[in-house]
């Protein structure tokens, strides 16, 4: 692999920080070292996103004094860890004790902290390819430490513990699901090692805080392929405890006409063609839930096989129970509910003739997410029969070509009647009540179903046209 040095010099930012932590470090007599993901996103030319500093020494003052230097406005202490963080905009940057910890069966939290030198501190770290460092004093500038063969790791693409994987999961197991986020952001193959250990030690993620794992699931889709990340943690047996309305629907099978036989290897192609086609992580999380209520509802049927009946629905219900335990922000529950909901109406309109009206109602019914409805629905095609998908993708390519006039996608998103609640009170001389509601009714209705134009005038001129109907 190339040089390190040469490595760092694109990187201006980096460089720059690095340097004069460097000289802080001598200034102090302190040895001083960039730890972690950024030696390893450098041997990869990835971006380097946040820089960790590691010091044997104190941390803290190391962080405070290296944050006026970099003329950065505050540095957030955390005193029981020996760490600090400087929330710089262009690079993060945290700051570390070298240190080993101890921790509690019964928790990740380490329980003691202890100062200790380099060698000790890269042995505590969650795999051998984040567990380099290198040299940032002057006169050493750019030396690197792989005392637990990390570039030997990197070269053959695979992730192992530097101790015990055992040892290095039981103290904390979410280093288990991080196993499974480094192996679909990186590409690399977890050893036996740890995959054996990974399936027996996969009970002891429930120590874990729900926010955390969550944090971590939301990694796993952010990435390019996030299948391989979520296959991990089905054959591991993690998903089982971090997921389980989802790991219920390995093995379990459904008709095939538009889908994978297999409705949990259906589900992962859905994510995994959502994220070829969106980066929004909400997009590929509604492709892992839409059909959560699969394994629930399916029923056998003499003539269709199985049938999957108003798995819609009951997927929208359950999803207050998985937002609820996974700690899911009220938005991200609302648009997963929405999308499962919905996921079936643009397939459906493809499948059974599209009409105005009905595609007015499904945009309506979607908003400011219609777009996204049609890329999950768009990526819900796994079938591998080519005459199928070239059959109705065209069909499908009409219905999207449709919802995506912008003009009728803007008159539409948050439609409800031109003529108010208050104007129909006022000109047919009523109080509120269900009269009201069901002439402010008939207007949306008509509306949709281009018997008049979405505008006030031909609202008003409807309303003026029925209201003795509801009136009398």
């Amino acid at each position: 692999m190339a040089n390190i040095k040469e490595l760092i010099q694109p990187h201006k930012i980096l460089y720059k920080t690095l340097r004069c932590a460097g000289n802080l470090g001598e200034d102090r007599g302190l040895e001083c070292y960039v730890v972690g993901g950024a030696v390893r996103d450098l041997f990869l030319h990835r971006k380097i996103m946040e820089v960790d500093i590691m010091v044997v020494g104190d941390g803290i003052a190391f962080a405070k004094e290296l944050g006026t230097r970099l003329k950065a406005k505050k540095i957030i202490p955390f005193k029981q860890f020996g760490t600090a963080m400087i929330p710089r905009k262009d690079l993060p940057v945290e700051v570390a004790s070298a240190r080993t910890e101890s921790y509690k069966e019964d928790s990740r939290k380490p329980t003691k902290v202890s100062y200790t030198d380099l060698q000790g501190d890269l042995l505590r770290r969650d795999f051998t390819i984040n567990a380099m460092a290198m040299d940032i004093l002057p006169k050493n500038f750019g030396d690197l430490h792989d005392p637990l063969g990390g570039i030997t790791d990197l070269k053959k693409k695979q992730l192992r513990t530097p101790l015990d994987p055992d040892v290095t999961f039981s103290d904390d197991p979410l280093r288990m699901i991080r196993a499974a986020y480094f192996s679909a952001k990186l590409g690399f193959i977890l050893t036996e090692e740890c995959l054996t250990s990974m399936k027996n030690q996969a009970g002891r993620i429930t120590i874990v805080s729900w926010e955390r794992i969550t944090t971590e699931l939301k990694k796993i889709l952010k990435t390019r392929k996030p299948s391989i990340g979520l296959s991990i943690l089905q054959d591991t047996d993690l998903m089982k405890h971090v997921f389980p309305e989802v790991s219920v629907m390995y093995g379990m099978e459904q008709v095939k006409e538009w889908h994978h036989k297999d409705i949990f290897y259906h589900t992962l192609q859905v994510v995994d063609n959502a994220a070829e086609l969106s980066d929004k992580m909400a997009v590929r999380f509604a492709a892992l839930v839409h059909d959560i209520a699969k394994p629930r509802t399916r029923r056998i049927d003499s003539r269709k096989g199985y049938t999957f009946y108003g798995h819609d629905n009951i997927g929208a219900q359950m999803l207050d129970k998985v937002a609820k335990r996974m700690r899911l922000s009220n938005e991200l529950r609302d648009y997963l509910k929405k999308m499962t909901l919905l996921h079936l109406r643009p397939i459906a309109l493809a499948k059974e003739g599209i009409t105005d009206s009905a595609v007015r109602r499904v945009m309506v019914t979607a908003g400011e997410e219609i777009n996204d409805l049609l890329i999950l629905c768009r990526a819900d095609i796994t079938s591998k029969n080519p005459h199928l998908v070239k059959k109705y993708m065209g069909n499908f390519e009409r219905v999207e070509k449709l919802m995506q006039d912008v003009k009728e996608q803007d008159a539409l998103r948050d439609f409800q009647s031109p003529v108010s609640g208050n104007e129909i009170m006022d000109v047919c001389d009523l109080t509120e009540g269900r009269i009201v509601g069901e002439i402010k009714t008939a207007i949306e209705e008509a509306i949709l179903e281009g018997e008049i134009e979405n505008s006030y005038n031909a609202a008003y001129d409807y309303m003026m046209k029925i209201k003795d109907v509801y009136i009398n």
